[in-house]
């Protein structure tokens, strides 16, 4: 048991280290030598990298995001399978990887405001259910033009889905906190968004 919980802590301290990875930071260092802290937003995220370097690297950039996720909460679904650790480890992991994306250790606990990270641990930990807040993400944002709507509208919707696709109460309480987190690093956002002040994303 003690060993178990050993491998849990170092896995969960593992996705906080990938969560933490700057990948907007560092791209938009290396492309254009700037700190994207400090433009538009301040966030590292995908969203913010697209005011910089356009639609191609934010692609890029959601993409890793996501994938940093993704592959922590993976491999805590593959290796905790069994009864007293399965579906507890994966949201930790994932909740882990979710915090280190936005409170980076790498830059002094500043990053981006997670959509994409928390889209990726959906996936991992219920495929339908990610594919389909990736489709409501999408098309919100399509539609609307407003990238940070998609993301809280998708995000939200999120413990609904894992209720009717997989109703586990870990998994539950999970998508319900990473919706408040989410809503919480968006609160600038939706302020802009009811005053009709949020900048619209440029096709």
């Amino acid at each position: 048991m003690i060993l178990i919980i050993l491998k849990i802590i170092l896995l969960v301290v593992i996705a906080y280290l990938i969560g933490s990875i700057p990948t907007g930071y560092l791209l938009v260092k290396k492309l254009k030598g700037l700190d994207i802290r400090e433009i538009g937003s301040g966030s590292t995220g995908a969203t913010n990298v697209k005011r910089v370097l356009g639609t191609k690297w934010f692609l890029v950039v959601m993409l890793i995001d996501a994938l940093k996720g993704y592959l922590p909460v993976l491999v805590a679904v593959r290796w905790f399978n069994f009864q007293i650790c399965y579906d507890v480890t994966p949201v930790l992991v994932g909740a882990a990887a979710i915090i280190g994306h936005s409170k980076s250790v790498f830059l002094k606990f500043t990053g981006g405001k997670s959509v994409a990270t928390t889209i990726g641990t959906y996936i991992a930990l219920n495929p339908i259910v990610g594919l389909i807040v990736t489709a409501i993400w999408a098309v919100i944002s399509y539609a609307t033009k407003y990238i940070s709507l998609g993301s809280v509208i998708a995000v939200c919707l999120s413990p609904l889905l894992i209720i009717a696709y997989y109703p586990s109460e870990p998994y539950i309480i999970y998508a319900a906190c990473s919706a408040i987190f989410v809503i919480f690093m968006h609160q600038d956002n939706i302020k802009r968004l009811i005053s009709g002040n949020e900048n619209k994303s440029r096709k």
